[in-house]
């Protein structure tokens, strides 16, 4: 029975729409995510999560989390662990739909006998290399194992030595008997089965040989009554394998559908690289704000809903390309410049004394908290005669298009008064120590009754309440499009992927949690709560605008 069909948002949905009017899953429509437990999901795993959760949730369907821990090597209860966290923090739920590749081993297991008894699997003493060697290439076919030949016998006995212990790593692996000519070099005997002696982080010491990711993804899929298999582009060559299993065994078969992966620019999504990162200390951690783990987007600031529109934005093709990353942050510059109080604070302090101001005096002046919602309403702010403003809201000698504080310039304090620069006090080396000017108190709320123009308004922080903190100032990782381009992926490192500043902010920033600020005129920033037990660490979540447009510009060959 068919249901009524969704809106086509992509060539997946108009699939199922295609077979809800065929009837070909009775109207059901069931998909899974199924990450392996061995590293921290990133951004390009949350369009995955996004994709088959979502396609599930319009068809009113289920789609099931599943782990396939088949290499005990690699896997551990620590990744588990955070994908459970980073697909419930996105917002989608499996309810009592969690499941394990483990969980199959035995039915696994029963069925590679069938495949055996068929005669269609054998037991091989080849080594990996050897194996590799044999494969044959596009143009030319591959060798037949000499142990192709063994009878359905003998290859009984052995598999089920191998499962007993009684062969070392390596030595055999159980092998499908294909054709090792077909033009598909998947389809030329692959492994079904190997040897590791390796104790699993579910199953402890049970097993000693474990299932390819090829023979379990297809099995795990039918065990589940998986209706959409979806599948990243890089497996497409392998359906033909899904395929010739699922027909082997005569069991229920669902249908593999491939998408193109999501690819960023300036960024590696490959575990083992973004492992290594954290292996040598490059990052903090898998929840470094630099790296694209969901885990560091998370740290960093961005939102479940940013990440699930930019999922939403970027959309499914069949088609490989590579992403701006600059359409993951405007994601997020979209909901912060609707949701976030605006602040002020002050990264690169130069103090500003207002001779002309009482020394004892403080007043309070009102500021808006955000200029995109009225609801917002907003919050006094400490005004009193020592300041401090931005390093380079101020030149000694500026240029004609400079339109910020100099000798004899006068500026809007945002909020607050006109100010006129009249000395500059230097140290015994030249440096600039402090700025003083005049305030004009006519000019209170940042208007000017006798109705002249000023071209700057730059913003400050009283130094009197003005709270120490340290700001990181983060920034993309890697300072090449293309980090793996050209080798090493290291030497693509952004050595200013992390400044450090000594900052002063507004008082009301003293108790932030877990909020996003924007600090007007320098982007959004968040504490970190991670680093920030004894004392204050801000973090850049996002910039105001992209800044590496020009860079990009400019680096094209």
């Amino acid at each position: 029975m068919s249901k009524t069909n969704t809106k086509v948002k992509n060539f997946i949905q108009k699939i199922i729409n295609d077979d809800n009017d065929s009837g070909k899953w009775n109207g059901r429509v069931q998909t899974r995510f199924p990450p392996e437990p061995n590293g921290y999901l990133h951004i390009g795993h949350a369009k995955s999560i996004c994709l088959n959760f979502g396609i599930a949730e319009d068809n009113q369907g289920k789609c099931n989390l599943r782990f396939d821990d088949t290499n005990p090597l690699k896997e551990e209860d620590e990744y588990v662990r955070s994908i459970i966290e980073d697909v419930k923090w996105l917002g989608f739920d499996w309810k009592d739909r969690m499941y394990f590749a483990s969980d199959y081993f035995d039915q696994m297991y029963e069925y590679a006998l069938k495949l055996i008894r068929s005669g269609n699997a054998y037991v091989c003493d080849l080594t990996g290399e050897e194996i590799r060697e044999n494969r044959g290439t596009l143009k030319d076919p591959g060798q037949e194992s000499p142990f192709r030949s063994r009878d359905i016998e003998e290859n009984l006995d052995l598999f089920k030595r191998m499962k007993e212990g009684e062969y070392g790593d390596g030595t055999k692996t159980l092998r499908a008997k294909i054709d090792m000519s077909h033009p598909n070099l998947n389809m030329r005997d692959p492994v079904i089965y190997r040897i590791l002696h390796s104790s699993h982080h579910r199953t402890g010491n049970k097993w000693c040989i474990y299932p390819m990711y090829d023979w379990a993804h297809g099995l795990e899929d039918s065990i589940e009554e998986i209706t959409h298999s979806i599948c990243t582009l890089e497996f497409e060559d392998h359906r033909p394998l899904y395929d010739w299993y699922l027909n082997q065994l005569d069991v229920y078969h669902p249908q593999q559908i491939e998408f193109a992966r999501l690819n960023l620019n300036f960024t590696i999504v490959s575990k083992r690289k973004l492992k290594q990162l954290v292996d040598e200390g490059v990052v903090d951690g898998w929840d470094d704000p630099r790296m694209p783990t969901i885990s560091g987007l998370r740290r960093r600031g961005y939102t479940p809903e940013s990440i699930r529109n930019f999922a939403d934005k970027v959309g499914v093709t069949k088609r490989d390309s590579v992403i701006d990353v600059v359409r993951l942050e405007n994601s997020l510059r979209e909901e912060l410049n609707r949701s976030a109080d605006r602040v002020m604070g002050v990264l690169e302090p130069l103090k500003v004394v207002l001779t002309n101001y009482p020394k004892d005096k403080t007043e309070m002046l009102e500021a808006v908290n955000n200029p995109e919602d009225p609801d917002a309403g907003s919050r006094e702010i400490p005004f009193s005669r020592v300041i401090y403003i931005e390093k380079n809201d101020f030149m000694e000698d500026p240029p004609r298009k400079f339109f910020r504080l100099g000798p004899g310039r006068e500026v809007r304090l945002r909020y607050a008064y006109f100010i006129t620069c009249t000395n500059v006090v230097k140290d015994e080396n030249g440096n600039i120590k402090e700025v003083h000017c005049t305030y004009d108190h006519e000019t209170k709320g940042g208007n000017a009754p006798d109705g002249r123009k000023v071209k700057g308004t730059i913003h400050w922080v009283t130094a009197k309440e003005a709270i120490d903190a340290e700001v990181r100032i983060y920034d993309r990782l890697f300072n090449k499009i293309a980090p793996e381009k050209d080798g090493d992926f290291f030497e693509a490192l952004n050595p200013d992927s992390c400044l450090i500043k000594n900052a002063k902010l507004e008082p009301c920033l003293i108790d932030p949690g877990s909020k996003t600020y924007q600090f007007e005129r320098l982007g959004y920033f968040k504490k970190d709560e991670k680093l920030s037990k004894d004392e204050n660490i801000f973090i850049r979540v996002v910039s105001l605008r992209d800044s590496w447009a020009r860079w990009i510009k400019q680096n094209e060959t």
